[in-house]
């Protein structure tokens, strides 16, 4: 079992019910209704927002990869 498999595993249905649809919009593509920011060091790194959960994705051309998914806290961005 992947990491994120694991991540998703140890949350609520509601929260992974809202998690899935996030992540089906960014493997769309579709950007428009998501709290997106790019990270400062990297120019190809993205974070979503979706409450107190963070979904960190690279995104090169036309992949997208998805780096992690956890709760907010000191240890997210590092």
């Amino acid at each position: 079992m992947d990491k994120i498999s694991k991540a998703l595993q140890k949350l609520s249905a509601q929260e992974q019910r809202k998690l899935k649809d996030i992540l089906t919009n960014i493997n769309r593509g579709d950007f428009n209704e998501l709290d997106l920011k790019k990270l400062k060091a990297r120019k190809d790194i993205f974070r979503v927002r979706a409450g107190k959960m963070r979904i960190i994705f690279y995104k090169k051309e036309s992949s997208i990869k998805i780096l992690s998914i956890e709760r907010r806290s000191d240890k997210t961005y590092r």
